[in-house]
């Protein structure tokens, strides 16, 4: 047995109490870092899956108070398979009930995207007296096809239901459409063209749209094409709309063709750019003065690197009047990879698209749907900033995981710098840079971040269109999301991310005056 001296006592008895301080400390730190995970990161207010793989929106349509939302779905992993139409519903556009899966594969293929349609006139002749039909058209891809390394192996198809899209009907003379020798030919978005009494479908065929028209939603006969070496040609393009649009005060209808590129993107990856023009029936002329034959494209819906394969809703009321958008809210350069094992991505927040005519350009802008409202719960509101930490917003004053947070710099006299920080030390950073007349967004040290490489290798840039001394700012954030509205709209930039903890200060750099400060929690109970 060792006996200890009483030197050799106090030093053990000073090292015990350091080690346990140590220990102690050690133990705070961990649960001060304690990384947030799946459940942690789900969207309070924006669709995503119960549980695995997601990414296109697909077949959205409005039926008696019904808001329905289809989309790519892979119900047995979390990255990429198989694809299914998932189904959702909701009564607002914001708070959704996922439902049962509504298209599965079969001998010809996967379901891919495409759009949904009311036929209440029974133009297809589907419907059975009493319920109009909802046709449904979408791509079947053939992996076999693909695999023996044909090029015809995508072709259009079409389902309709009798109970309002609960259950499907596949057509049995499909498809409806046949390959035309292309290897990317996919992503049909039907309309109906009131004005010329057809139905009318724009497809992608790899680096253009084609146009097809029908009487009946069987029989479709191409009439012309668009695209070919305009703007972003550095990929696919995929998922295209197209539908007439009123320029706001005024009483002029132009047509929008919304295109959805990968990759190409405005910063790289997944993006969705727009023209306007006019639509004869047959063809669509871009206006002349906007869109060169170039890829300095300056139009695109969301210049953010989530925000991708965005429609609209069809059979809105025209008693509404609305343009009613959402897109996915991800990034092919990464969105298998992030750090949400469970389930894989979201939906942006529904938005009410507005056309625009500035300066002699033809400009879309984007708020989120007016439905949002009704669950904004206590309002703050500051006349002006005036804290010395430059605080817009602190954990003190509201729940920054699902807010909505509102101001005006009322003259933008420097660079403008905007940080989300929580107290891990994670900071999501944005904002406005005068000289280059550009937003952006870094979101290098936001968090996990080590997940893709393409995730915050690059800091986002966005151009600004309006022209205005003052700068208007309107953010969602949802958990792992922010939406950026700036300008009422003109520029919008959407991100995802992932903090070790949430979010809990919105800070801006010294020396910006803000003023008009409003921030609302949302309440969903």
């Amino acid at each position: 047995m060792k006996i200890l001296r009483p030197a050799a006592l106090i030093a053990l008895l000073v090292f015990a109490s350091c080690k346990n301080k140590n220990q102690d400390q050690q133990t705070r730190e961990t649960e001060t870092v304690s990384i947030q995970t799946d459940e942690d990161f789900r969207p309070s207010f924006h669709f995503s899956p119960k549980e695995h793989w997601m990414n296109d929106p697909n077949g959205m349509f409005y039926l008696n108070g019904t808001y329905h939302l289809f989309f790519q779905y892979y119900p047995d992993g979390n990255k990429w398979g198989p694809m299914h139409w998932g189904h959702a519903t909701s009564k607002d556009m914001i708070t959704w009930e996922e439902q049962e899966i509504a298209l599965f594969p079969d001998e010809k293929g996967y379901i891919f995207s495409g759009s949904a349609v009311v036929d209440h006139d029974n133009t297809s002749g589907f419907g059975d007296g009493t319920t109009p039909p909802v046709i449904a058209m979408f791509t079947y891809h053939d992996p076999k096809g693909a695999d023996e390394g044909r090029i015809d192996y995508q072709s259009q198809a079409i389902a309709y239901s009798l109970d309002e899209g609960k259950t499907w009907t596949k057509y049995d003379a499909n498809p409806v459409i046949e390959n035309p020798e292309l290897q990317d030919f996919r992503d049909p978005k039907m309309i109906w063209d009131e004005e010329n009494k057809q139905w009318l479908m724009v497809l992608s065929a790899r680096d253009r749209a084609y146009f097809y028209t029908s009487a009946n939603l069987k029989d479709w006969k191409k009439v012309s094409e668009f695209g070919e070496n305009y703007a972003a040609q550095d990929g696919v393009w995929e998922c295209p709309d197209f539908f007439p649009m009123k320029v706001e005060n005024s009483d002029e209808t132009k047509w929008v063709l919304i295109q959805s590129t990968n990759p190409g993107g405005y910063n790289g990856g997944s993006a969705t750019q727009y023209f306007v023009g006019d639509w004869d029936g047959k063809n669509f002329t871009p206006e002349a003065d906007l869109y060169g034959k170039n890829i300095d494209h300056p139009y695109w819906l969301d210049f953010g690197k989530d925000n991708y394969a965005g429609v609209t809703w069809s059979n809105v009321p025209k008693e509404d009047g609305r343009t009613l958008f959402m897109g996915w809210m991800s990034n092919w350069l990464y969105a298998q990879e992030v750090p949400t094992e469970t389930w894989r991505s979201a939906m942006t927040i529904a938005r009410e698209l507005q056309l625009k005519k500035e300066n002699d350009r033809y400009i879309i802008s984007s708020t989120p749907v007016k439905e949002l409202e009704k669950y904004v719960g206590e309002i703050i509101t500051k006349w002006k900033l005036t804290d010395d930490d430059h605080a817009i917003i602190d954990k003190k004053e509201l729940d920054l995981t699902k807010a909505q947070v509102s101001f005006l710099i009322p003259k933008i006299t420097k660079d403008v710098h905007l940080t989300l920080s929580n107290e891990s030390g994670d900071q999501f950073e944005f904002g406005f840079k005068k000289k280059e007349n550009e937003f952006y967004i870094d979101r290098s040290k936001s968090g996990i971040t080590d997940f893709g490489r393409e995730f915050a290798s690059t800091v986002s840039t966005g151009r600004r269109i309006a022209t205005s001394d003052s700068l208007k700012v309107n953010l969602i954030l949802d958990n792992m999301s922010i939406e950026i509205f700036y300008d009422d709209g003109k520029t919008v930039m959407t991100e995802t991310f992932f903090p070790k903890q949430p979010y809990t200060s919105l800070k801006i750099n010294e020396g910006v005056p803000v003023i008009d400060i409003e921030a609302n929690e949302f309440n969903f109970d």
